[in-house]
C-alpha cells in the first residue's frame, strides 16, 4: 500500500502552543511534522507534498466529549425532537402529527416542562388522545424521567412500579419503560451507533467517552459499539473511550469487570448513579426542593455501597466514579472517599485518579475535598446555558440563591480540580463550541472561565481524565498525533474570563493562540475532522 503524501495546510490559522502565530501545518502520516509561518511553509512545497489552501480556516486539536451515550444519541437523531416545544399544547400537536406519519412506538426526547406556561407534564390520557391510543415514550431533557401513554403503561404494567404518576415515570417505572423502548437487535444498535459517531465526527470530535451502564443498556450494547469504533473501519469513526458503570464490592470483582470488553475499559465510572437529576427532582439535596418542599431527591446507592466501590477500585489501582449532581449525593461520595483513604491511604486514592460526572451543586468544602482526594470532574456547560439564570429550571427547583452555586467551573479550576467537558448527549447536543460559549457566558459571572481554559477542558483534558499517558495528546505541535479539526470561522480572537478588563482581543501581540469569536452571526463550521492522520469527516470546502 502506497504511503500517502505529507499534507501541507497553509494560508490559515493553527491553534498551537508551539507557535501562537502559526498559519500552516505539515502532517506526515499520523503525526504532526511541523507548524509555522506562511513564509516558512513556502519552502516545504513541492511534488512530494500535497498542499491544501485553508483559505483562512482554523485548525485546532480535535474535540473529546467527556460524557456521551452513543446508542441513545443515534436513537435521538431519528426520534421526535421536542426540545423546541414552547408549551404542553405544542408538544401534543407535534405528537399528533407524528402519529399520522410514523409507525411503531412513538419515541421523542428533549421536552422540558419548566419552560412551558402550563408548568406541568402531559398525562397518559393526553398522550393517548393525541395519538389515538399508540405506544408512546417521550424522555425528558435530562433523560432521568419520561412520559408514557396509557397504552404503553398497560402493556408494561407500569402503574404497579415505583415511580409511576399518571404517565410520568421515574425510578423503577422509568427503567422499565426505557428498557422496553430500547429492545433492539444488534443490527439496529449498530445503525444507531454508526449514525451517532458519524455525526460526532461532523462536529469536530475525534473521540467520545461512552458512559455505558447495565441499567442503561445491556452488555451487548457496549460490546457492539467497541467493534465499530476507530479509524480501522471501512468508514473511519471517532475513537470510543469506554466506561462501564457496574458497582463492585471487592478488588477481585473490580478486576473481573475490568477484564470484560476485551480489557478496553477505562474504568468503573460514569453513570453509576448516586442520585438523579435536578429537572426530575431526583438529585439528592441537603435541603428540599423549592418547588417541592417535602422532597430532598433520591439516592440510588447507599453510603456503604459507594464506599465499597471506591475501596475495591482503589485497591486495584482502577479509576472509579459516579454520576452525582446534588450536594447530598456528593456528600455520600466524599464519605466513601474518606473510607477508602482510611483503609488504603490518601495517596492510593489519589493515584487511582477517580472521576465524577456532573457535580453540579457543591460548596467550597467539597471542592477542597476533591482536591485532597485527587478527584477529577467531567461537567456539561450546556446544562447551565439551558437551565441556569433567573427564573429558569435551576431557580425554579432550588430557588435563586442556591441555583447561583451550580456548575462552579471557575472555582473548580482555580482550586486545582482537573475539569473535562462534555455534552451528556443526547441530553444536550454534540456541539463543542456551544460548550465553550456556555463557559464564557456562565449565568453566574464568578464561575465564568476563558475560552482557552474551556477549549483545553474540551480537548486534551478529555484524554487525560481517561488515563491516556501521552501528555501532548490533544495539542498540535511537532511530533504529536495528528488529531485535529478544521473550521470555517467568521473571526478569531483571544478571550479572557475577567470581566473587569477588556474581554476580547484580536491583537496577535497577545502571544496566545486565537480561537473563534463565538458571538458572531455564524458559529464555527467543521469542514474536516482527522484522527491519527485518518479523515473521519470531510466536506467539499478543502482542496
Amino acid at each position: 500500500m502506497t504511503k500517502p503524501l505529507p499534507i501541507l495546510y497553509r494560508n490559515g490559522s493553527v491553534y498551537s502552543p508551539a507557535d501562537p502565530f502559526a498559519t500552516a501545518m505539515l502532517v506526515d502520516g499520523d503525526t504532526v511534522a511541523w507548524v509555522g509561518s506562511e513564509h516558512a511553509a513556502q519552502n516545504l512545497t513541492g511534488e512530494g507534498v500535497r498542499t491544501v489552501d485553508l483559505n483562512g480556516a482554523l485548525i485546532t486539536p480535535g474535540f473529546v466529549d467527556a460524557h456521551v451515550h452513543t446508542t441513545e444519541t443515534g436513537i435521538a437523531l431519528g426520534s421526535l425532537d421536542l426540545s423546541g416545544c414552547p408549551s404542553l399544547a405544542d408538544l401534543l400537536r407535534r405528537l399528533s402529527a407524528a402519529a399520522a406519519d410514523r409507525e411503531g412506538t412513538l419515541l421523542g426526547f428533549g421536552w422540558d416542562e419548566s419552560r412551558w406556561p402550563e408548568k406541568r407534564v402531559p398525562t397518559a390520557a393526553e398522550l393517548d388522545n393525541a395519538t389515538g391510543g399508540r405506544l408512546v415514550y417521550l424522555v425528558r431533557a435530562d433523560v432521568h424521567s419520561a412520559v408514557v401513554s396509557g397504552a404503553l403503561a398497560v402493556a408494561l404494567n407500569l402503574s404497579a412500579l415505583d415511580g409511576w404518576d399518571d404517565g410520568f415515570v421515574v425510578r423503577s417505572a422509568h427503567v422499565a419503560a426505557r428498557s422496553a423502548s430500547r429492545s433492539l437487535t444488534p443490527e439496529q444498535r449498530s445503525i444507531y451507533q454508526r449514525a451517532a459517531l458519524g455525526f460526532a465526527a461532523s462536529k469536530g470530535y475525534v473521540a467520545i467517552t461512552e458512559m455505558a451502564a447495565p441499567h442503561i443498556a445491556p452488555q451487548e450494547d457496549l460490546e457492539g459499539l467497541l467493534l465499530i469504533d476507530g479509524t480501522s473501519q471501512e468508514v473511519p469513526l471517532p475513537v470510543v473511550i469506554p466506561y462501564w458503570a457496574q458497582q463492585v464490592e471487592s478488588v477481585e470483582d473490580a478486576r473481573q469487570v475490568m477484564a470484560m470488553f476485551g480489557g478496553r475499559l477505562a474504568g468503573l465510572a460514569g453513570d453509576l448513579n448516586v442520585d438523579g437529576s435536578i429537572g426530575s427532582r431526583t438529585a439528592a439535596l441537603r435541603a428540599p426542593y423549592a418547588d417541592d418542599p417535602g422532597n430532598c431527591g433520591h439516592t440510588f446507592l447507599a453510603d456503604d455501597a459507594v464506599a465499597a466501590h471506591l475501596t475495591a477500585a482503589t485497591s486495584g489501582a482502577i479509576q472509579a466514579g459516579f454520576h452525582v449532581i446534588g450536594d447530598a449525593g456528593l456528600d455520600s461520595v466524599l464519605r466513601g472517599l474518606e473510607v477508602a483513604a482510611t483503609a488504603l491511604g490518601v495517596e492510593a486514592v489519589r493515584r487511582s485518579g477517580h472521576r465524577l460526572e456532573h457535580v453540579e451543586l457543591l460548596d467550597d468544602e467539597a471542592i477542597a475535598a476533591l482536591v485532597r482526594f485527587g478527584v477529577s470532574v467531567s461537567a456539561q456547560p450546556a446544562f447551565d446555558a439551558a437551565w441556569g439564570g433567573t427564573g429558569e429550571l435551576y431557580a425554579q427547583r432550588l430557588g435563586e440563591e442556591r441555583s447561583s452555586g451550580m456548575n462552579r467551573f471557575a472555582s473548580l479550576l482555580s482550586a486545582g480540580v482537573p475539569l473535562a467537558l462534555g455534552s451528556d448527549s443526547p441530553v444536550t447536543p454534540l456541539d463543542p463550541w456551544a460548550s465553550v460559549r456556555a463557559c464564557i457566558s456562565h449565568n453566574t459571572p464568578a464561575e465564568r472561565i476563558s475560552a482557552r481554559a474551556a477549549f483545553i477542558a474540551h480537548t486534551r483534558a478529555g484524554w487525560r481524565l481517561a488515563g491516556f499517558q501521552n501528555p501532548m495528546r490533544g495539542q498540535l505541535a511537532p511530533g504529536v498525533p495528528a488529531s485535529y479539526a478544521i473550521w470555517e470561522v467568521d473571526e478569531l480572537m483571544v478571550q479572557t474570563a475577567d470581566n473587569r478588563v477588556q474581554s476580547w482581543s484580536t491583537d496577535p501581540r497577545a502571544g496566545t493562540p486565537l480561537l473563534p469569536a463565538l458571538d458572531t452571526e455564524n458559529p464555527p463550521r467543521c469542514i474536516e475532522t482527522v484522527h491519527d492522520g485518518v479523515a473521519l469527516f470531510s466536506s467539499s470546502d478543502l482542496s
